[in-house]
């Protein structure tokens, strides 16, 4: 059986602790482990193999994930940008053998009672066999209105059930024949193809020609973007499972969490006898029932109850308990604002290591860049900006003009602009160097590369 882990997605309902480029299943949001890794490590024991899907911008990000564990995927299937989860469960279909069993899993979920959930992939093994598709329903512990339902029959499927209001979740509840819709799926991946084929066949045929005009080497599978733009974009539920009529649900008490919004993660994480999440970064004065998140800044509350307090270097969400949902609301905003708040952190997270915003103002940005051993800065000039690069940790390779220099820790160099440059680091530790961009414009799209 093999492991198929979509590891889209943008983690919008979680900003600012999720951004684009660095989104929720990399956060390590309730252990020293990401959800990205709990899920690779859960799925590593009862699947032989493992793909990833992912966008490419994420790839990186997962390799390292996974080096960190010591576990090393199969095939990366990467995608240059998101269609939704038909696709691209799809494409990975399309990957292997017919007759492989995969489980389909997202990246950012929490499954706490992991004896159970096993249990309950044998049972699903047990159906994909006889080539049904197979679907998990989570046994729903309150009315949630933020999840779709499945209506079934022991394991038969009667209907799929779109997010309801308070009033129809809270009838769903009462009946016990209704489960939250997890996203997790099992089932031989020619079996899934064929069902594609027959209820929508135009995703089906533009996934196949995406795959077969794919760059495949060395384990990686690249899409081409205008094929992957031409593909339809829909989900796995309403292009194939909620036609078909070849579907089994195995019911599942798993104390299973999406990690969908700052209430999911408000009830994992450890919290003091006033029910506020336990942070030594936070005072609580006759606060109650909060969740405060902060690194760094000391947050002091007083008399509030019910609050969300989500602080990051760059970025503070202050919410009602209940109304978190709106976030998206906020990223909406800072899209039309064309913000890079939606894209990153102050520390962003790249192929060849990472870098960190110090200060900034109009005409001056002041960075921590980290360059890992081996690793390397593409050649690069800038017309509105010069740099100044000093070497605090490690060696650098720095060319500008073509002309090689060697700068090792305390000494420096200055780049002008419309010089072309790059930066390398030839050895067996971490590179640190401090950038300072001095000009008219200091913007990152500044960059021809």
């Amino acid at each position: 059986m093999i492991n198929v882990i979509l590891c889209g997605g943008n983690g919008t309902r979680l900003w600012p602790l999720s951004r684009t480029l660095y989104p929720k299943q990399f956060n390590k949001l309730i252990s020293n482990q990401s959800l990205f890794q709990m899920t690779a490590l859960r799925n590593q024991e009862i699947c032989d193999r493992t793909i990833i899907v992912s966008n490419e911008e994420q790839y990186f990000l997962a390799l390292d994930h996974l080096e960190e564990l010591n576990i090393t995927a199969d095939k990366f299937l990467l995608e240059p940008v998101g269609r939704n989860t038909a696709p691209a469960i799809a494409l990975a279909c399309l990957a292997v053998e017919e007759e492989e069993l995969l489980l389909v899993t997202p990246s950012d979920h929490i499954v706490k009672n992991v004896a159970h959930y096993c249990a309950c992939i044998e049972d699903a093994k047990q159906l994909a066999e006889q080539e049904y598709l197979v679907t998990f329903g989570i046994t729903p512990s309150y009315p949630e209105t933020g999840f779709g339902y499945i209506e079934s029959r022991g394991f038969d499927v009667i209907s799929f059930k779109e997010k309801p209001d308070k009033k129809l979740a809270e009838h769903y509840l009462n009946q016990g024949n209704y489960f939250w819709n997890s996203g997790m799926f099992l089932f031989k991946a020619g079996v899934f193809l064929r069902e594609l084929q027959k209820h929508a066949p135009d995703i089906y045929e533009l996934s196949l020609e995406a795959f077969n005009c794919s760059k495949k080497k060395e384990g990686i599978i690249r899409i081409g973007r205008d094929n992957m733009l031409a593909i339809p974009s829909d989900s796995i539920d309403f292009a194939v499972m909620e036609k078909s009529e070849n579907v089994k649900m195995i019911p599942s008490d798993i104390g299973w969490s999406d990690m969908g919004s700052f209430e999911a993660l408000y009830t994992e994480l450890p919290q003091d006898t006033n029910k506020n999440t336990d942070n030594e970064q936070h005072i609580a004065v006759d606060s109650s029932r909060n969740l405060i998140i902060s690194d760094e800044r000391l947050i002091a509350t007083i008399d509030i109850e019910d609050l969300i307090i989500i602080d990051t270097p760059d970025a503070l969400l202050i919410s009602k308990q209940g109304s978190s949902q709106k976030v998206r609301t906020v990223v909406e905003e800072l899209k039309k604002r064309k913000s890079e708040l939606c894209d990153n952190h102050v520390t962003a997270y790249r192929p060849w290591g990472n870098h960190t915003v110090l200060d900034s103002t109009v005409n001056y940005k002041i960075k921590k860049v980290i360059i890992k051993p081996g690793r390397k800065l593409s050649t690069q000039r800038h017309y509105h900006r010069n740099e100044h690069w000093i070497v605090v940790r490690g060696t650098a390779l720095v060319s500008v003009n073509g002309n090689e220099s060697l700068l090792r820790t305390n000494e420096s160099t200055f780049i002008r602009m419309g010089e072309e440059h790059s930066v390398e680091n030839p050895g067996k530790i971490d590179l640190c160097i401090i950038e300072v961009q001095v000009g008219d414009y200091v913007q990152e799209d500044d960059v021809i590369r």
